[in-house]
């Protein structure tokens, strides 16, 4: 079996070369100038092909004989500024990859969404794979780009492929990965004081992964799932991420009222060349907001066991693998 993964060399991707290595052998699509650090000794196993999502020809020679593709390539930004790049490159390199696949008899794709792609409605407080996209100011670009992907996978299905769409949640990785997700780890490393009221939805890296393997096993074409372990408030995700890590505990709730000093500071930051902080009013606005993205068609399948957060900090601060 020929399997070829976008975003081979990122968190979750490379988790799932691992992975799926058991299956067949790994072709990854990747710059030149691509980390492969994470991929560990498996990256000399790999057979590697240089392009990306946005070189047609690249994702041509790519796609030649292979059985099943792995999408986990894609841009993290909450920067209205890369507002174009998120959609060049999530959403078109998504299209591309689709029309590709159809040219070249490649007929089985695994997507890796994003919880974001689910979109947000302010009246809900619980989102499950059944929640309709509408628009809304709460809607960041990078949601955007990731709603407009899936629906060029959607169209893909209607044109003949097969394909499982997966919605992770917050994946949480190892410390030293300091990828996307992993960053929220700085936040109490840094010993802040604040946190939002809102509510934080993750899930262990290692569990997203296998949970995704046996999903594949069961051949669940067509459908997507959400991947998280659970919903829980700020307060007490930070608590248990500063005891694991010997860090004080933030503290003091933010208020919305602070939000838009906060906002203010961080602008002037920016503009000065001083702050890199993903926060603006639509991210603000969203750690303030209890939401629960619902795990249960997930766990009515497999019955997942998941790894305990107090576990996956341990594991995250340690030198294993």
């Amino acid at each position: 079996m020929k399997i070829l993964i976008t975003g081979a060399t990122g968190l979750f991707g490379s988790h799932l070369a691992k992975k799926f290595a058991s299956l067949g052998e790994i072709y990854a699509l990747a710059r030149p100038t691509s980390d492969k650090r994470l991929l560990g000794k498996l990256s000399e196993k790999i057979h590697w092909i240089e392009g990306d999502l946005l070189d047609e020809i690249s994702l041509e020679e790519a796609l030649a004989g292979k059985d099943l593709v792995i999408h986990s390539a894609g841009m993290v930004s909450f920067r209205s500024e890369d507002k174009d790049l998120l959609m060049q490159i999530n959403a078109r390199g998504t299209q591309n990859l689709i029309n590709g696949m159809l040219s070249s008899g490649v007929n089985n794709i695994i997507h890796i969404s994003s919880v974001a792609a689910l979109g947000r409605s302010p009246e809900l407080n619980t989102i499950d794979e059944t929640h309709k996209w509408s628009e809304s100011d709460l809607n960041t670009p990078y949601a955007i780009s990731k709603h407009h992907a899936e629906l060029e996978v959607w169209r893909g299905v209607q044109e003949g492929l097969k394909a499982m769409v997966v919605y992770p949640s917050v994946l949480l990785g190892k410390i030293s990965d300091q990828r996307s997700s992993t960053q929220i780890y700085n936040y109490v490393l840094e010993e802040n004081s604040y946190f939002p009221k809102g509510t934080v939805n993750y899930i262990d890296v290692r569990d997203a992964t296998e949970i995704v393997y046996q999903l594949y096993q069961k051949e669940l074409w067509n459908e997507g799932f959400i991947l998280n372990k659970e919903g829980i408030s700020y307060q007490k995700f930070f608590e248990v991420m500063a005891q694991s890590f010997g860090k004080k505990v933030p503290s003091k709730e933010v208020k919305d009222w602070m939000l838009n000093f906060a906002l203010i500071f961080t602008w002037l930051g920016k503009k000065l060349g001083l702050s890199k902080s993903p926060l603006n009013k639509q991210t603000a606005m969203l750690a303030q907001l209890e939401v629960v993205m619902d795990n249960s068609k997930v766990d009515s399948i497999l019955k997942f066991k998941y790894t305990p957060l107090s576990e996956t900090l341990n594991w995250a601060k340690s030198n294993e693998n």
